[in-house]
Order: structure tokens, then C-alpha cells, then sequence
């Protein structure tokens, strides 16, 4: 396990293509993984520690157009599972969440990642040690870094009063973060695949403030039903 971010000189070299096929189906919600979407369909880029629980929470809010799961974040191109799970690829284990605008806002499913893990533990999730483990949040659209930094604020001071450093999740854009490298198909929809996998996601007992970017104050902790089963 590492837990020192490796530098991109010492990265591995990577490959110059994809070592595996990826699915083209959701096989829960029977959408394209790579697209084409809906016109009008967004994406942000989450991770939160090993990314089958996390797909998970994201395929099942209504809105949500499709998910899978993949490395980001990272310097190696084309990486396999293996080699990110040594540390020296730079990535994390992420999630896609492709939605529609329309029926989800970005600051639902910001609320669900937050309160669906601990965001404060660093290059870590629970047992789960090492840099591919980091918790990150790389948005797509210009317009959402207000919205991503200001729900990152209030729920920090939400960790901090319930006794928690700072969160120390990684924000950045996805173009700074880098390409989304699907994962295996192995890895995708894995807990559909396997109803009594590994899953060490679940709510963390905290509430996230929503409705951040729409009133000139904090809005009071409005409780949002999690996901049941995770």
C-alpha cells in the first residue's frame, strides 16, 4: 500500500492502448456506459474509496442516467486494476455519474457522496489503505467548481462540529484530473453482479447542507434519505 502520492517521473509508464474491453450496457439501468447520452446529460467524477459501493449509491438516485466505475486522477495511461493497487499510477478509484439536470441536481448527488463516507481520512477508506483510495470530486462543467467548493465548506463545518478534522477530499476539474479510464468489466456494477460483495460504504450519520448557492446563508441540515442496503 502507498500512502505517499507518487510524482509523475516516477509513475509507471503505462500503455498506449486499453488492455481489456469494456462494456457498452448499464446492467442495472440498461443505459450506454460510454455514451452517447440524452442531450443535455452532465458528469462529475467521484471517488470515495473502493468504487463498487460507491457506483452503487449513484445508479440508484432517480436522475441518474448512468454510472461505472474507473481510475482518474493519476499520470499512468490505460492502467489495469493491478497496477493502480500498487500506488504507482497516481489514480483513484472513481465513478462516472452521468445525469440529467432536469430531474437530479449536482447538489443531490454532492450530498450523497458526502454522506456516504468519511471524507476526512486522507489516503484512506476505513481498512482500505493507499493513494487509490483518496477521496476526490473532479467536476466537468466550469460553473459547478462554486457549487462543488461551497458544498466541500459546509460540510466541513458539519465533520468539524461532530468532532472531525478538516475533509481532505481532492477537488479539481476534470481536465486537470486527467483522462476517466474505465475500469474492467468486472468491476462494473460489480454489487449487481454480486449482491453480497464487499461494500464499506454507508451513512455516516452527518447531513449535508443543501441548496448551498441559493440563499445568502448556510441553509439549516436537511436530512436526505440514504440509500438503503449499502
Amino acid at each position: 500500500m502507498r500512502t505517499a502520492m507518487v510524482s509523475r517521473e516516477d509513475a509507471m509508464e503505462g500503455h498506449e492502448r486499453p488492455l481489456y474491453q469494456v462494456p457498452t450496457t448499464h446492467t442495472v439501468l440498461g443505459t450506454p456506459l460510454q455514451g452517447p447520452w440524452p442531450e443535455g446529460t452532465r458528469t462529475v467524477y467521484l471517488a470515495m474509496g473502493c468504487f463498487w459501493g460507491a457506483e452503487r449509491i449513484f445508479w440508484r438516485l432517480p436522475g441518474v442516467v448512468t454510472t461505472a466505475a474507473g481510475y482518474m486522477g493519476g499520470y499512468s495511461p490505460n492502467p489495469t486494476y493491478d497496477e493502480v493497487c500498487t500506488g504507482r499510477t497516481g489514480h483513484t478509484e472513481a465513478v462516472i455519474v452521468a445525469y440529467d439536470p432536469k430531474q437530479i441536481s449536482l447538489e443531490r448527488i454532492l450530498a450523497e457522496f458526502w454522506e456516504n463516507h468519511d471524507p476526512t481520512q486522507g489516503n484512506r477508506q476505513g481498512n482500505d489503505v493507499g493513494t487509490q483510495y483518496r477521496s476526490a470530486v473532479y467536476w466537468s462543467d466550469p460553473a459547478d467548481e462554486a457549487l462543488v467548493r461551497a458544498s466541500r465548506e459546509a460540510f466541513n463545518a458539519v465533520v468539524r462540529e461532530h468532532g472531525f478534522s478538516d475533509i481532505t477530499t481532492e477537488l479539481a476539474p476534470a481536465t486537470d484530473a486527467g483522462t476517466f479510464y474505465y475500469a474492467e468489466g468486472y468491476h462494473q456494477q460489480y454489487l449487481d453482479k454480486n449482491p453480497g460483495g464487499y461494500c464499506n460504504h454507508g451513512p455516516n450519520g452527518m447531513s449535508c447542507p443543501i441548496g448551498i448557492l441559493r440563499q445568502d446563508q448556510l441553509p439549516a441540515q436537511t436530512d436526505i434519505a440514504p440509500p438503503s442496503g449499502s
